[in-house]
């Protein structure tokens, strides 16, 4: 198993934007929905909403990876690195839009810390 740099760094940028969707986006909060009971607490007038995981069986596992970056992280480059293996004509296109998403995420982030101060 021979791999070059470029594509080292063209799966971690895919599996970093992959593992994004999956936490964090909106786009995918139908995926996590299922797996979370939503809490309300309200301090001095304000409503705080916040997201706990399932308190037990399947549901509960699956929150719990889904509520951590660095599990969802691992699950989410074993699944890049498998599907590149596995079927490469067909991953190479999903691998790449990823990645420069993940490239687009991540210079989006910069402008953004620039533009605060």
């Amino acid at each position: 198993m021979n791999i070059t740099f470029l594509t080292l760094l063209l799966l971690s940028l895919a599996s970093f934007r992959l593992t994004r969707l999956l936490v964090f986006d909106r786009i995918f909060e139908f995926i996590r929905e299922p797996f979370f009971d939503e809490v309300r607490e309200e301090h001095d007038g304000e409503v705080e909403i916040y997201y706990v995981p399932k308190k037990a069986g399947v549901k509960k596992f699956i929150g719990e990876l889904l509520s951590c970056y660095w599990c969802t992280g691992i699950w989410s480059a074993a699944f890049i690195v498998s599907f590149h293996y596995i079927c490469p004509d067909i991953s190479r296109p999903i691998i790449l839009i990823l990645a420069v998403a993940g490239v687009a995420s991540l210079l989006e982030l910069w402008v953004q810390h620039f533009i605060e101060k």
